[in-house]
């Protein structure tokens, strides 16, 4: 059997998102790659699952200890069913169907030194510090590198040992820095000036650079990189220049990534030395000694201290009085102070297993075994610790009994430990909805069946997503499988979510949020919702739920991730702001003027090519359709305009397709148009040497000059775009495309030049006529539009734009993209990645903690962003509500102005008066949305007409469409007299 290169072994498809945070190289690696996890609770799990999604090459579990009650509250792979079952051999049935790819097996029998040697990486978690020194001290003598994850309660513990001089060949996620250059000298040194200043902070001293796109200087054009040294005034001096021709215009200059070398000590070592780097060191220096007297205090009683038991939590403060002093990296004693109440309350909540936390301390650890095997991104200087005790009541009288944390013998005695069986049934009894059933969704889902929320009495969740699941999901969407592809999100999440847990009570739509289907989620839904969480990629649906939690008075949860960068976010009445994200995506859109005649970068050929798929296999399509539709009447047409977009069309042809060499001798000719012919009549409008009046070169700055290209049969990309371009011509034309590239390159050898003077711009026939004679060729078949579709690679969609970009940025002297990157840009693709969801989840599962637990106060809340990639982890207080003023008036985001309607409904004369009498304001406008109700403005007469009608009659004349009787609240907006410019004043909601 012929062994497949290892290239065709990675499914693209289905780690199409993975692949723009881990490149190819480091996926090959991964799957090839042997893990061996030991410990499957609650953590070992995350960590198990995470692997799994991410195609890792085998996965070994051990853990023979038999599965309880208080594992179930995290550990979603095993059930009730399990109980007494090991751990390990209950877990693998589940985790196995997550990636048919991933070898997944359990080991049952004693860990050896000989055992080892066979993984790459070992990961401990629910281990004694006897066992973690021993696997240490083999693993740090093999160069094995090896991972040691723990939660207790609120608080987690993750220490990795990657050997003496471990190379990380990609330091961090974020592409090399690039900046425009805007001219260079001749000398010793040479000095290069960028283009804007804003690009200078991407450099430093002793930073190695590339070039590229440089017209006149092209010995710098791909030479090997070059240190640099930033002057005072911005501009970099980048060696001798004095051999080199002189300097014209363009071009980039490239920061070169630079590997870096890390050496770990063994834990024997590191564990009296922890070297953290923490914004708050004491306090993690407290909770390493927290850490290491509960192993002592384990090893002392066999169990871990009871839940809020004093007299434990005593004997663990003392124990960690009792350790000698942690030293420093200069080999001296830290001298810290031990913070007793610190480690008191550690151990009052150690025996507690939360899935929040083996969310966030799983995704940390897999992403660590991930670096450890790819060499992508910098591990952690050996350790970190989180803590979530911001959870706990500040107030000791609040805090929960030992009685009341005692087993129950259920599936929640984990998050009892913690936080008792009061707040257990709050959880239970909780209606929350989930918007979003993706990546980020599934692991609420999982996070809420864990939990428990909405599990009893008039309890549930409720989740909604019109999308449907895609092959591309299965690597993050963890609740779905293969043969789940096609079927709703929704639908498919809730019943795998009801399957974790059977109490959940999980209702699934299938309808998006917004304002067509405030119908369904309306006054009378949210009159019967707790909470929302949104898991949304798109910052238009994220902005409508953040309206919706405001105008119902709703604390919203919500997350969003990039790559290795996350975010969870808090929003609660009241107490912290309100939500303040954009309302769309930024604009990526470019000059009309500069996509199509002056590109200057790879993303201006990109977004041409995406106009021109559009331009020749959709709209043209669409058209034609159009205006052969029976009751079209060719002379309400606009004939040139309808004729200029069509002609590409036929280009050389002088009838319809009708084989597939036609396709292709039109493919031919649009190349001949698009990449020799318009250049030339570019530059007969805009000579090379051309100047303005100001003595400025008109081709300099940003305008790069054009070169046109010479048709190359044996050029790959010449062939490749006449390959793309005549398959969607076929397919548009309903013909059969073909595939193969020999015989394509034997028949462009045949085939005759373009004929230039089909491909030259002219005036063309009368309009009319001549678009007449263009419908003529299609009348009897017309077009198929072809929508374009990122996520099939075999449509030829992203082949083409990909092929005609690099060409196009050949014509303009730019840097091309490869073709994943095309695909990423184009397709405007998240790239994504199974750790930061798990984290960002499980961030928002902490928050949920608080906000259930009743008021709190500012100051327990947290926004949360991490970067996996750069072990930055950021935590803070979100900000308070804003308050404005007006008079005697105080308002924040989440305030309104009640006002009851009254039965009968009381008309706008009587609203008006009662406005002023009650809040001392005259209002100057009144309006709905955007329909504007009233005006002081208007004459007397109108005001006359309108002052005795009621709102809703008023609502119903000025959008035309009368108030759904369902509704409960009107909402209205005022503006009024004596108001400042930047006044908003709280929203008036009539109560019907």
């Amino acid at each position: 059997m012929s062994i497949l290169e290892p290239s065709k072994l990675l499914d693209k498809e289905l780690y199409s998102r993975q692949l723009y945070v881990l490149d190819p190289p480091a996926m090959q690696r991964i799957q090839e790659a042997k893990v061996l996890l030991l410990g499957l609770q609650g953590l070992g799990a995350e960590v198990a699952k995470n692997l799994v999604l991410m195609g890792v090459g085998s996965l070994t579990l051990h853990d023979p200890h038999p599965t309880c009650w208080s594992d179930l509250a995290a550990q979603f792979l095993l059930s009730e069913r399990d109980l007494e079952r090991s751990r390990a051999q209950a877990s693998k049935e589940l985790l196995a169907q997550f990636n048919e790819a991933v070898q997944v097996s359990v080991y049952a029998g004693d860990i050896t030194e000989v055992l080892l040697q066979d993984f790459q990486v070992v990961v401990m978690t629910a281990s004694t510090l006897e066992e973690q020194l021993k696997v240490s001290t083999w693993c740090h003598k093999h160069r094995i590198c090896f991972l040691v994850a723990d939660t207790r309660g609120l608080v987690g513990q993750l220490f990795c040992d990657f050997g003496e001089n471990f190379i990380i060949e990609d330091p961090t996620e974020a592409d090399p820095a690039t900046a425009a250059i805007q001219h260079i000298s001749q000398g010793s040194p040479g000095i290069l000036t960028l283009r804007s200043k804003t690009g200078t902070c991407c450099f430093s001293d002793g930073d190695l650079v590339t070039f590229s796109g440089i017209e006149g200087m092209v010995e710098l054009n791909g030479c090997d990189p070059r240190p640099i040294r930033v002057q005072k005034d911005g501009s970099l001096e980048i060696g001798d220049t004095t051999t080199f021709s002189h300097y014209l215009h363009g071009g980039t200059v490239t920061k070169v990534k630079r590997t870096k070398t890390v050496n770990h000590k063994s834990l024997d070592t590191a564990l009296l030395q922890p070297h953290v780097v923490a914004r708050n060191p004491h306090r993690v220096h407290c909770l390493h000694q927290a850490f290491r007297a509960l192993h002592q205090f384990q090893d002392l009683h066999g169990r871990l201290p009871q839940p809020w038991d004093p007299v434990d939590a005593e004997a663990v403060v003392c124990l960690a009085r009792a350790l000698g002093p942690l030293k420093g990296t200069d080999e001296e004693p830290l001298g810290e102070p031990l913070d007793e109440a610190l480690v008191r309350i550690v151990a009052l909540s150690s025996a507690g297993s939360l899935s929040p936390m083996a969310a966030i301390l799983g995704a940390v650890a897999a992403q660590h075994v991930v670096k450890a095997i790819s060499r992508k991104f910098m591990p952690l200087e050996q350790w970190l610790y989180f803590d979530a005790l911001d959870c706990l009541p500040e107030e000791a009288d609040l805090l929960p009994s030992p009685e009341d944390c005692i087993p129950r013998g259920c599936r929640y005695d984990g998050q009892i430990a913690v936080f008792g069986d009061a707040f257990q049934k709050k959880l239970s009894h909780q209606r929350y909805l989930l918007v979003g059933a993706g990546a980020i969704g599934c692991e609420l889902l999982k996070g809420f069946a864990l939990v428990g929320l909405g599990t009893r009495g008039n309890g549930s969740v409720t989740v909604t997503d019109m999308d449907h699941i895609e092959r591309s999901n299965l690597s993050r969407q963890f609740l779905f499988r293969p043969r789940d592809i096609g079927r709703p999100k929704a639908e498919v999440a809730a019943a795998a979510a009801q399957h974790l847990n059977p109490d959940l009570r999980v209702t699934a739509f299938t309808h998006p949020l917004h304002a067509a289907t405030e119908d369904v989620f309306g006054d009378h839904f949210f009159s019967h919702v707790d909470g929302v969480a949104a898991a949304l990629d798109s910052f238009q649906a994220r902005h409508y739920v953040a309206t919706r939690c405001t105008h119902y008075l709703k604390p919203l949860l919500e997350a969003g991730t990039e790559g290795t960068q996350g975010s969870a976010t808090v929003f609660v009445p009241h107490v912290t702001e309100g939500y303040k994200g954009p309302e769309s995506a930024k604009d990526d859109t470019y000059p009309i003027c500069t996509v199509r005649h002056f590109p200057s970068t790879a993303e201006h050929t990109l977004q041409w090519a995406r106009d021109e798929f559009e331009g020749l296999f959709r709209l043209p399509a669409e058209t034609i359709s159009g205006c052969l539709q029976p009751h079209v009447s060719l002379a309400d047409v606009d004939g040139p305009q309808k004729l200029a977009l069509l002609q590409p069309v036929l280009g050389v042809l002088k009838a319809r397709a009708q084989t597939w060499e036609d396709c292709v001798v039109w493919a031919r000719g649009h190349w001949q148009l698009r990449f020799h012919s318009s250049i030339i009549q570019l530059l007969k409008s805009f000579p090379p040497d051309k100047v303005l009046e100001d003595g400025t070169p008109f081709w300099s700055g940003p305008k790069r000059c054009p070169q046109p290209l010479e048709f190359d049969v044996d050029q790959e990309t010449h062939l490749l775009f006449v390959l793309a371009a005549a398959n969607l011509y076929a397919q548009m034309h309903g013909l059969p495309g073909c595939r193969d590239q020999i015989a394509l390159k034997a028949l462009l050898k045949s085939l005759p030049q373009p004929d230039p003077q089909l491909l030259a711009p002219g005036p063309g026939p009368e309009p009319l006529t001549g678009l007449q004679e263009v419908l003529g060729v299609w009348r009897e078949h017309p077009l198929n539009p072809l929508v374009f579709n990122k996520d099939d690679d075999s449509n030829f969609h992203v082949d083409f734009v990909a092929v005609a970009a690099t060409l196009r940025s050949q014509n303009y002297g730019i840097l091309p993209v490869t073709r994943d990157q095309s695909k990423r840009i184009v397709g405007q693709i998240i790239p994504a990645i199974a750790t930061t969801t798990a984290a960002v989840a499980g961030l928002v599962g902490l928050e949920l903690y608080k906000v259930v637990g009743g008021p709190r106060p500012l100051g327990a809340f947290r926004h949360s962003q991490l970067y996996l990639d750069e072990n930055c982890f950021i935590r803070c207080v979100p900000p308070a509500p804003a308050t404005q003023t007006f008079r005697h008036l105080k308002w924040t985001c989440w305030d309104r102005l009640k006002v009851s309607a009254g039965q009968p409904e009381r008309n706008l004369q009587w609203l008006l008066a009662h406005l002023q009498e009650q809040h001392g304001l005259n209002v100057r406008m009144l309006l709905h949305g955007q329909a504007l109700l009233y005006s002081a403005g208007w004459s007397l007469a109108k005001q006359a007409q309108c002052l005795p009608l009621r709102v809703t009659e008023l609502v119903r004349r000025a959008t035309g469409l009368a108030p759904n009787p369902l509704l409960q609240v009107l909402v209205l907006e005022l503006s009024c007299e004596g108001e400042e410019e930047d006044t908003a004043f709280p929203p008036l909601h009539l109560e019907l």
